[in-house]
């Protein structure tokens, strides 16, 4: 199973984090190491560094796939939830400075919360899905679908040209603007239109 995060997917985000708007999708990866499923404990890592949340519409692969068509991107997928992408924000900031890759900054051990929940796509409106994370009961980040640069399709096109999809692959679709860090004792929760699919305490 791999998780495949996409970066700077809704133009608020590039332009909060002072980043120029991709032409073609950027992908990074984390490794199985970094899922931590819902009803598990969330603890903030011990990397002397500020963690961010991101909130993110994460997509499940149903089936293996390489070169795919974006119009046959439905195929590959039938349900979808919310997720963290948990961002060592300091840490990142310095591996751009330097040119260097970012998973130092993203794929430490529990860095990708998931919901346990996942919501079958024939019952959503995909092309305006909303989606909204809390923290502490306070509004911090709404994102839909149709801010979204590539969508969900594009990107799995995209991300096939170079790697593999596999049954059970997880995609992290990318985070709109208001970003910001967690601390021990925060409550973070995660919705879907008006479902609730998440809910995290910082320890």
């Amino acid at each position: 199973m791999k998780i495949i995060c996409i970066g700077r997917n809704y133009a608020d985000h590039a332009k909060e984090m002072k980043s120029e708007l991709p032409t073609e999708p950027i992908f990074f990866m984390k490794p199985d190491t970094a899922l931590l499923k819902e009803g598990q404990d969330l603890y903030l890592p011990d990397l002397n560094s500020e963690i961010h949340f991101e909130c993110e519409l994460v997509v499940k692969i149903n089936k293996a796939g390489k070169h795919i068509d974006a119009e046959f991107a439905k195929n590959y997928y039938s349900e979808i939830t919310l997720g963290l992408d948990l961002t060592a924000r300091d840490l990142q900031a310095k591996c751009k400075e330097k040119g260097l890759p970012w998973e130092i900054a993203k794929a430490f051990d529990n860095s990708a919360p998931i919901s346990s929940k996942w919501i079958n796509i024939d019952v959503l409106n995909m092309n305006n899905l909303s989606f909204q994370f809390l923290q502490n009961g306070i509004l911090k980040q709404t994102g839909y679908t149709k801010d979204m640069i590539f969508s969900i399709d594009q990107l799995i096109s995209y991300v096939s040209r170079f790697v593999t999809l596999k049954t059970g692959d997880l995609l992290f679709t990318g985070t709109p603007a208001g970003v910001g860090p967690i601390k021990i004792g925060d409550k973070l929760e995660g919705f879907m239109e008006e479902n609730k699919l998440f809910e995290f305490t910082v320890k």
